[in-house]
């Protein structure tokens, strides 16, 4: 079966690109995005805040009636690995 590349490594591949020119550019006196240096930095403030705030909203947050009933799942299996691990120990 012939694998694909993922959608992933393409993007990060043409940031890292990008990102590469961009420095070139940069070392050579070239400014090839109009904006100053103070704001991208508040750009880059701003993506990382929110980016950790959805992670940190999002995970292990269980909204639907789906993922509530495998958190209780989740904590049954753990229980009872507990229980067979303690009896394995005595």
């Amino acid at each position: 079966m012939k694998r694909k590349i993922e959608t992933g490594t393409i993007v990060r591949t043409a940031v890292l690109i990008f990102a590469l020119v961009n420095q070139i550019l940069i070392m050579c006196g070239i400014n090839p995005l109009p904006f100053t240096q103070e704001a991208v930095g508040e750009t880059v403030s701003l993506i990382l805040t929110v980016g950790a705030s959805l992670l940190a909203w999002w995970k292990n947050n269980s909204f639907s009636q789906a993922a509530l009933e495998a958190d209780e799942y989740k904590i049954e299996i753990n229980n009872i690995n507990a229980y067979m691990e303690d009896e394995e120990g005595e």
